[in-house]
């Protein structure tokens, strides 16, 4: 299949198509022409790196996570703590969020009680 048939298929631009194969998460074969081509798995492949990024991860563990997913998109257990670490990251980037989110929510409501003080 042409790139813009595997954009159209997947719903991704060819843009990005192109930038997934620079990474390394994508290989195309090319012919004689230097034209790309893909192979009937490509749309799995390209579905499953959507996913692992709008799971979070970064292309370069994507790449790294590739050899060990499965073909129902599960990662085998010898990267599970890969996205265990990638998790805890998360959770932390959360919590720290949370903990700006209540100090910028008190000094809202410190800044609104002094302005009707004031009234």
């Amino acid at each position: 299949m042409k790139i813009g048939e595997l954009a159209a298929t997947t719903g991704t631009s060819v843009r990005l198509l192109r930038y997934y194969e620079e990474q390394g998460l994508l290989e195309p074969y090319r012919l004689d022409s230097g034209h790309r081509r893909y192979g009937d798995s490509a749309p799995a492949v390209v579905r499953r790196i959507r996913a692992l990024l709008d799971a979070g991860l970064p292309t370069r563990v994507i790449r790294d996570l590739q050899p060990c997913i499965r073909q129902d998109g599960t990662v085998a257990g010898c990267k599970l703590e890969t996205l265990q670490e990638h998790l805890e990251g998360l959770d932390d980037r959360i919590s720290a969020l949370s903990e700006t989110r209540t100090s910028l929510a008190g000094l809202i409501s410190a800044t609104q009680a002094r302005e009707q003080m004031l009234v």
